[in-house]
């Protein structure tokens, strides 16, 4: 492997280059920065065309002028140069030609790869989308394995601009094989601001996912810095690639676990010109019109609530509204009565529940159902009805009061508040499988008058939207990503499964980052609930970004809480990278550390105790130390960030100062639950990690650094 930076000097490789513009007699790394200029005129270009597009004599209707406009502007956006993203970001040399015969002397071509694609003004490749069969090899290829490859070159930046590039001749066996310096410096390089996407350092075994089919659902496990939720986002950006027609119609979304995540992540699919993924938390997906989330639930309430069992609850109480006929249905048509007898009615109503089809859809069934009855005595008495007739039955006065006070209308939030506040009717539909302490655990100490008055809590919400699709289907999306998906319930994995029962998922999470008391045991289990038990899982074992020591000292708590789960293995040994400093007087020591860090490169993160929080901000203002909540971007002004705890997972940070370890742990329900939580805090830094503590630290960390 040969590397090169503009001072270096080096011989032209005529082999190599002389297809790039500039010119053969070019230096090499000037000639590749011709193309990239040439590139950058060339999306310009069509970005005018596509802003010069005139649509006036295209469309026949106002309605068509919006959608079709609708979708040039996104188009304009999309095809947006985003000054300080490379355009393209490696080299691929074709010994043959893609999909020739190999015969000896074909001649093979050279694909720049990048973010997107972009055309000449003849319609030739200049840029190759990164996600185009064509590109596939510049993740995959290896000395043990070139596919076709003659040489992969990758460029490196500075400011926007190319400034190196590095070459493996994965053809040449006179090569040996080597670590790539530009690939190691992108991954390791600094973080400001949100997260970005991962396109030019994407590793063979994430490329895999990445690269899986729509039809089938995957499961990620992956260990902190080992990059599952960039692999979820960019499997997205692939799908969309691959299959946009059908994902434009049937939709997709991420799902992430609070707003701070999501704003963190939130520029990556855009970054790619994926403009149209929605985000949203649980919470967003189960939120109803005109019910608020006001209350908490206790920790034991909050896991029977989030039990599959309350599934079972549910449909039994929705399904006790239907009553048997007691009497015989009379229709009056014209002149003449027709009678449909109680055992009828009862005949077809047993129908329709044992057909177990939606309550909604069988309400919406029976009265054409009772209507057809009355047709057929109709025929039998020699008339001739038509479908007009049948519908003018069913609407009819007399159907519509039998239909009524036989199979009634169930409004999901009021069936809900009647569970959560009469013991008797939680009692009846729980019998046998909910024990009576668990029944005393979900009812309202003091029961509300009202749906709107009730204080609902986050899981009384799912309760709701479960209740609600038994009532009516849920609309399914084409694809479904979910992150940090180890701290969702059961009942909340089947509120998110409802999304995506005729779609696929991708599921992403840690089981040693499980963080409530209700987290995901295994993954089987977890899919099951999901309803895509057949999703092949998947596992993540190296990591990329946090340093060697910081996650070999995080992964001491492995054995408490998850025992069996592999430890990640980093790739990054960074010397000096953990300190961990006992002190007398912690907050002091707090803010020395944070200056410390503050004089290095990047983002700094300060990880506390939600209960430390208001103290540490105080601190931080009195001694001018700017700094923001999580998820907001960072600044010139502003590189330090204040975390809860709780808001921790997920976010990354340069360098993290971790305040008072046995804090964390014992502000959380249980002390698993809480060195779980610590196991998340710990691994948010991927540069250094600075642990302070007054109070002893937690027994499972072991013994003190020597």
């Amino acid at each position: 492997m040969s590397a090169h930076a503009p001072e270096t000097d080096i011989d032209s490789d005529s082999d190599s280059d002389s297809d790039s513009h500039g010119g053969s007699g070019a230096h090499p790394l000037a000639r590749e920065q011709a193309h990239l200029t040439a590139s950058r005129a060339a999306l310009r270009a069509m970005r005018e065309d596509v802003e010069a597009l005139d649509i006036r004599d295209v469309t026949a209707n106002w309605v068509n002028a919006i959608v079709l406009q609708a979708q040039i502007d996104d188009r304009i956006k999309a095809l947006a140069d985003l000054a300080h993203t490379p355009l393209f970001f490696g080299r691929l040399n074709y010994l043959h030609a893609p999909g020739a015969e190999l015969a000896e002397g074909a001649e093979g071509e050279q694909f720049y790869i990048g973010r997107r694609h972009v055309h000449d003004a003849d319609g030739d490749p200049m840029v190759i989308d990164w996600r185009a069969p064509v590109s596939q090899p510049f993740y995959r290829a290896s000395k043990n394995d070139p596919q076709d490859i003659a040489l992969r070159r990758r460029f490196g930046y500075t400011g926007g601009e190319l400034t190196a590039y590095e070459d493996e001749h994965l053809s040449d066996p006179a090569e040996a094989a080597a670590v790539s310096k530009l690939l190691q410096q992108e991954i390791e390089r600094p973080r400001v601001g949100p997260m970005r996407d991962i396109v030019a350092t994407i590793q063979p075994e994430q490329d895999e996912i990445v690269r899986s089919g729509l039809s089938g659902s995957v499961c990620v496990q992956g260990g902190p810095g080992t990059g599952k939720t960039a692999v979820g986002l960019h499997r997205v950006a692939y799908l969309l690639y691959a299959h946009r027609e059908r994902l434009a119609r049937t939709g997709t979304l991420v799902i992430g676990p609070n707003r701070s995540f999501l704003h963190y992540i939130e520029q990556v699919l855009p970054a790619l010109g994926e403009l149209e993924v929605k985000q949203a938390t649980v919470e967003d997906l189960v939120a109803r019109d005109g019910l608020e989330i006001r209350g908490t639930d206790a920790a034991a309430t909050a896991v029977v609530k989030g039990d599959v069992r309350m599934a079972q609850v549910l449909r039994r109480a929705v399904r006790s509204h239907v009553s048997m006929p007691a009497e015989p249905l009379m229709v009056v048509r014209g002149s003449r009565r027709w009678r449909v007898p109680a055992y009828e009615l009862e005949e077809i109503v047993a129908e329709l529940l044992d057909r177990d089809i939606r309550y909604g859809a069988a309400r919406d069934a029976l009265p054409q159902r009772i209507a057809h009855t009355v047709l057929v005595r109709m025929e039998q008495a020699g008339e001739a009805p038509d479908d007009r007739v049948q519908d003018a039955v069913a609407r009819g006065a007399a159907v519509k009061a039998a239909v009524k006070a036989v199979w009634p209308a169930v409004e999901p939030a009021k069936l809900v508040l009647r569970l959560l506040s009469d013991a008797q009717f939680l009692a009846e539909h729980a019998e046998g499988v909910l024990s009576e302490e668990e029944q005393q655990l979900l009812l309202w100490a003091k029961p509300f008058r009202s749906v709107k008055s009730a204080k609902w809590s986050a899981a009384d919400l799912v309760l709701i939207d479960e209740a609600a699709d038994l009532v009516e289907r849920t609309h399914s999306l084409g694809h479904v990503v979910l992150d940090e998906a180890q701290d969702l319930s059961p009942m909340q994995y089947r509120a998110v499964g409802r999304r995506c029962t005729t779609g696929s998922a991708t599921v992403l999470g840690d089981l040693a980052q499980g963080t409530t008391p209700w987290a995901t045991r295994s993954w089987d289990e977890a899919l099951a609930h999901l309803g895509k038990p057949e999703a092949a899982l998947e596992e993540l074992t190296a990591g990329f970004r946090v340093p060697r020591e910081v996650i070999a000292y995080a992964s001491r708590l492995l054995p408490s809480i998850s025992p069996g789960l592999a430890a990640v293995s980093s790739v990054r040994e960074t010397p000096g990278s953990l300190v961990v400093t006992p002190t007398p007087d912690l907050t002091a020591s707090v803010l020395d550390a944070c200056r410390a860090a503050l004089a290095h490169e990047g983002s700094t993160g300060l990880i506390a105790a939600d209960a430390r929080i208001p103290e540490l901000a105080e601190a931080l203002r009195a001694a001018e130390l700017p700094h923001l909540a999580p998820g907001e971007e960072t600044s010139a002004r502003a590189r330090l960030t204040l975390v809860p705890a709780s808001l921790a997972k997920g976010l990354e940070y340069d360098y993290v100062v971790l305040d008072e370890p046995a804090a964390i742990v014992s502000g959380e329900p249980d002390e698993r639950t809480g060195l779980r939580r610590l196991y998340v805090c710990l691994t948010r830094a991927v540069s250094g990690l600075h642990v302070l503590h007054a109070a002893a630290l937690p027994a499972a960390l072991g013994p003190a650094l020597p």
